[in-house]
């Protein structure tokens, strides 16, 4: 999974990328200091891993992983090449989901680029770039697809949903899947468009504002609340924090800031739920580890997450259920108690389910 993180210049993306990502991405308080989009790849906190190692005592725990990519700050005009324009628009294509980092505290030392906070002007001034940039593709796709529309039934019908959502992005708007058919927007999908791209929202506080919502993030709360959109409230500066500290910290800090989760712990939640993901486990003496899989997916599918030759020569799925097997406390004892179930190729996968597959090589 690749979250990219978007925003106006001075909104604390670089700031709550260095902190959620530890990257050490450079940052500052002026526009554009963000040059190249910046990577970083986080394990996804997964409790279960240590148990399974303890019981099977792994040589090698590997946790799933999210991959974070910086973008830098974009400006008004950015779909015309304004500040660092359209370079930046092409890193976010490549993401599966965007967290989009709004301002929402009040501090004369770090310079707004519109020069006043106003998150819900901020995240329609990025919304309508998104729009603005997805537009011109699609324009250019209309009259490609306008000329094969003459002799291809199939170009026809896909010219009429693109010349709906022509309209919809003339008129500023982000498009909405309920507004097409499902084979309409399959189509739209393989376009990989910017404003189709599933979007949570960070509001970046101040440190005393964690507690209880400010005006900036009510108001961006009741902005995007339509939207089925998710509004995730973040302090930069207590996510620096956090980070330096080990895991037994991070958790007695929490705890003194009545703080259930991490800023990045609440961000790789939403990003699960955002793009409709889960995991599966496999374990034994050589490594435990986590897989990450779109929910609905079947078992050979999960097993070509491993390898393709699993996949091809899938015979059968041998799964036990995480709580199931914990509360045997043993392979053996689970088997004794008739928890491990073979499933075959029509399974489809639970969150949870410790997986041992066999092949024909």
């Amino acid at each position: 999974m690749k979250i990219g993180i978007v925003g106006l210049p001075n909104v604390g993306k670089s700031t709550i990328f260095n902190a959620i990502t530890k990257a050490g991405a450079e940052s500052a308080n002026y526009p554009f200091c963000t040059i190249d989009p910046n990577i970083g790849v986080v394990a996804v906190p997964d409790e279960r891993l240590a148990v399974l190692d303890n019981m099977y005592h792994s040589k090698k725990v590997i946790p799933a992983t999210i991959e974070f990519v910086d973008i830098a700050g974009l400006v008004k005009g950015a779909s015309k090449g304004e500040g660092l324009g359209n370079k930046f628009l092409a890193h976010i294509r490549e993401v599966d989901a965007i967290a989009h980092v709004v301002r929402c505290f009040e501090d004369p030392n770090v310079v707004h680029v519109e020069g006043k906070i106003d998150p819900v002007e901020d995240m329609e001034t990025i919304n309508l770039e998104l729009v603005l940039a997805d537009l011109e593709m699609v324009d250019r796709r209309v009259q490609k697809t306008n000329k094969l529309a003459k002799t291809d039934q199939k170009e026809r019908t896909n010219l009429e949903s693109l010349q709906k959502l022509q309209g919809i992005l003339e008129e500023g708007r982000m498009p909405k899947q309920d507004e097409f058919s499902e084979d309409a927007w399959c189509y739209i999908e393989t376009l990989q468009l910017i404003c189709t791209k599933p979007v949570l929202y960070i509001a970046n506080v101040s440190e005393d504002e964690l507690a209880e919502d400010n005006q900036y993030v009510t108001a961006l709360k009741e902005a995007v609340a339509g939207q089925h959109q998710e509004v995730i409230k973040i302090s930069a500066k207590i996510e620096e924090e956090i980070a330096q500290l080990d895991e037994e910290e991070r958790a007695m800090f929490l705890e003194e800031l009545g703080l259930e989760a991490s800023g990045l712990d609440q961000v790789i939640k939403a990003g699960y739920q955002l793009l409709g993901l889960m995991t599966f486990l496999t374990s034994g003496p050589d490594e435990t580890r986590a897989w990450t899989i779109p929910k609905g997916t079947k078992a050979p599918d999960a097993a070509g997450k491993i390898h393709t030759d699993i996949q091809r020569g899938f015979i059968c799925a041998e799964i036990t259920a995480y709580d199931k097997l914990i509360e045997a406390g043993s392979d053996a004892k689970a088997k004794e108690m008739g928890l491990i179930r073979t499933e075959g190729k029509e399974y489809i996968m639970q969150d949870g389910d410790v997986t041992f597959f066999r092949f024909n090589v």
